[in-house]
């Protein structure tokens, strides 16, 4: 029942109808009629100011039911309890209460003061307000600005160490780690490592725009992100939203974490020496975890209680195995329908000879990339350098069924000349193991297609006579010079002895002029 005392009280003070309405927070059209029942009843203010509501309630509307200010009462319970869930907000809660008083025909609160009586049911129970932020939908992540340090244990030096910061807006439980650097492979370390601490990811991933993981975001455009920091964010089941630039209200939980973990974990270590990132953040997490199990003042419970009953079971369960991080390199495919990476050598189907590829790196795979499709796959070698990874299906039909080995490539280079012969030989005898020859025998053969025989032969020649262990790139210097022709224009000596028929020295005064 509202308080209908109230609305002849005020009615007796002059208020308008609009007035009252307002202040009590009930329709015009419910004033209304309280007013015209009052009057058919002849009841003024004198006459009831001295008895309580439920009377003055009987006093009006015992015989006259066509009214009933009986108001649907919500369930706030239900509505704290259902605001936690994801796409759920105060207002469909609202919608929903009124289209449910409307079919029963009950009278029901407006929005404004439906927000305001749920406002007051949070206080009396000391809740926390799930308006804004919904359990497990936001992680927000950033660097705090403060730096610690970590001392040389042998000279002393100082490191500075960046603090990585983590934090869940809905309950505050936060995660904090020192690293060396503030490059990529920590931020996603950082990252990895605050997954496996909450034990749980979030729909929404929070950064700030730093460059290590964000490599553009305009105003009107899709952000750019770097491309292992989306593949994190795959892994996890997260999407990545930068807060926009030069709006840290985007990510305030953490930017007010910030403030608190200093306080809370720098100040109490600031007067300790440490001599390893392993040892500073174990003392970290020790304070870490007084900071999150810390009773909050105002309201019951902790960080670290709030999430464990509230927040956790709303957060997406971890892969089974963790993120590995990998770095991006680009390459041509070589004539011999391999890449170059890391010093090693790994196959690509001879379609893609001569274009430019992506290729993945992690500690177990490479994988191989031409316009975002995946092509082929290796396991990744170690070791001694220049080893070659190579699938069958990937070579030509005729290289399938004769594959290069020293011997072919021996025989080759006799076929074009001596000179050509002593170097594939030098090449082979310049390497532990023959594979390592075949692409320079295999760009010298590459030469001759372009360049014919004889201009090869001769290169190789003038080669050998200048460097001691020549190679693909001397000579094909020589060749695009045109080297190996001002050779023989320079030695005209040469040209005539090849050429003019020459007299011996018997005829020009020998034993027959005796």
């Amino acid at each position: 029942m509202r308080d209908v005392k109230k609305v002849l009280e005020m009615r007796s003070q002059n208020h308008s109808q609009r007035q009252i309405s307002i202040s009590l927070k009930i329709s015009r059209d419910t004033v209304r009629k309280i007013f015209n029942i009052a009057n058919s009843k002849k009841i003024c203010w004198s006459s009831i100011k001295d008895l309580n509501e439920p009377d003055v309630q009987k006093l009006l509307f015992e015989e006259d039911l066509k009214i009933n200010l009986s108001i649907k009462q919500p369930d706030f319970d239900y509505v704290h309890k259902e605001l936690l869930k994801p796409g759920t907000t105060i207002k469909l809660l609202w919608q929903e209460y009124a289209q449910a008083s409307r079919t029963a025909g009950i009278p029901f609160y407006q929005y404004s003061y439906f927000c305001e009586k749920y406002r007051e049911y949070v206080n009396k129970h000391k809740l926390t307000m799930h308006i804004n932020h919904k359990p497990g939908d936001k992680l927000m992540v950033d660097w705090n600005g403060t730096r610690m340090t970590v001392y040389d244990q042998y000279t002393g030096e100082m490191i500075p160490a960046y603090l990585f910061e983590a934090t869940l807006p809905f309950s505050m439980y936060s995660y904090v780690q020192a690293c060396p650097s503030m490059k990529i492979g920590d931020w996603i370390d950082c990252h990895i490592q605050a997954y496996r601490y909450f034990d749980g990811a979030t729909r929404l991933l929070v950064p700030d725009n730093l460059k290590t993981g964000v490599i553009s975001h305009k105003k009107y455009e899709d952000p750019i992100l770097n491309k292992s920091y989306q593949e994190m964010a795959d892994h996890y089941d997260t999407t990545i939203l930068p807060a926009r630039v030069r709006r840290p209200k985007d990510k305030a939980a953490v930017e007010g974490a910030v403030g608190d973990c200093t306080v809370a974990i720098v100040g109490k270590l600031r007067n300790r020496k440490f001599y390893s990132f392993d040892d500073l953040n174990r003392a970290i997490f020790k304070e870490l975890e007084r900071f999150n199990t810390r009773p909050f003042q105002k309201r019951e419970g902790s960080r670290k209680s709030v999430y464990m009953e509230e927040e956790f079971p709303f957060m997406k369960r971890l892969p089974e195995y963790p993120f590995e991080m990998s770095t991006w390199k680009r390459a041509k495919v070589q004539l011999n329908y391999h890449v170059s990476v890391e010093k090693m050598n790994y196959s690509v189907p001879h379609e893609y000879v001569g274009k430019y590829v992506d290729i993945k790196l992690t500690k177990s795979a490479v994988t191989i990339y031409y316009k975002m499709n995946q092509i082929c796959t290796h396991d990744r070698l170690y070791g001694r350098v220049n080893q070659y990874s190579t699938n069958e299906s990937h070579m030509p039909e005729n290289h399938q069924r004769f594959q290069w080995n020293k011997e072919r490539f021996l025989k080759w280079g006799a076929s074009m000349g001596e000179n050509t012969l002593i170097i594939i030989q030098k090449l082979f005898d310049r390497y532990k193991e023959e594979e390592q020859a075949y692409k320079g025998c295999l760009s010298i053969l590459k030469l001759y297609d372009k360049y014919g025989k004889s201009r090869l032969e001769n290169a190789c020649r003038l080669a050998l006579e200048h460097i001691s262990q020549p190679g693909y790139r001397n000579i094909r210097m020589i060749l695009q010079s045109n080297q190996d022709l001002k050779e023989r224009k320079n030695d005209p000596q040469k040209e005539k002895n090849e050429y003019a028929f020459v007299r011996g020295k018997d005829y020009y005064g020998g034993k027959s002029n005796e």
